[in-house]
């Protein structure tokens, strides 16, 4: 991985996503330690929000609304799309605004990131099961080297985290999966910890081993 190829993508990391999701406070703790290591040495920041029009306009289908019509979440007239003020975006970085999950679907993500010469995608955010995992498929889809950055990602429950990363882990040809603060030692080129899956489709899990299988993940970063 070349510095001069690489940027970091930040999923919805929205004050939104304070609501339901678990394990925001170490979410937000992680993203700060890896976004000070890539503003350090030059990387560019990308941030994505999730932004629905409170008049409804271009709503995904049976977006969930509220009982006058308007958006329950993420409503593009509320403080709750702004990202999380720990986190916030500095002079320099990208906030690219989407509608539906994937943050590659009808933005210019993809056109920012050729421009920038990028190669290497460092990717995490929220949530694990939904604009997260659809943005990494994308992104893999269009020829990106996926480094997903497992513990600034999170959702609502923990099987559907899991289930999430192991179906990535699983699917995503060549993905590497890392902890913030391991990435941050590759990135300033001391020795690190990572994953790679050892093939496709080895990841395999059922309800009742999906725990065991998850660690064996863990245990390789």
């Amino acid at each position: 991985m070349e510095l001069s190829d690489t940027a970091l993508v930040l999923i919805d990391l929205q004050k939104e996503s304070d609501f339901g999701v678990r394990g925001v406070d170490a979410v937000v703790d992680n993203t700060s330690h890896l976004l000070d290591c890539a503003r350090a040495i030059g990387i560019p920041v990308i941030y994505t929000r999730q932004i629905n029009r409170a008049d409804g306009v271009g709503l995904s289908l049976d977006e969930p609304l509220n009982a006058d019509g308007r958006p329950q979440l993420y409503a593009a007239d509320t403080a709750d799309v702004d990202i999380i003020d720990a986190i916030a975006p500095q002079p320099g970085d990208i906030v690219i605004d989407k509608q539906r999950w994937s943050s590659f679907y009808a933005t210019n993500l993809d056109l920012t990131l050729r421009s920038l010469g990028t190669k290497n995608l460092l990717i995490g955010g929220l949530v694990t099961d939904g604009c997260l995992m659809t943005s990494v498929f994308d992104g893999y889809f269009r020829d990106y080297r996926i480094h997903l950055i497992k513990d600034i990602c999170a959702t609502s429950n923990e099987g559907a985290h899991m289930a999430a990363i192991l179906i990535m882990a699983n699917w995503v040809y060549g993905i590497e999966i890392y902890d913030a603060i391991e990435l941050a030692k590759r990135l300033r080129g001391e020795r690190y910890r990572s994953w790679r899956s050892p093939g496709v489709d080895t990841m395999q899990f059922t309800p009742e081993t999906m725990r065991e299988v998850f660690a064996e993940l863990q245990s390789g970063s």
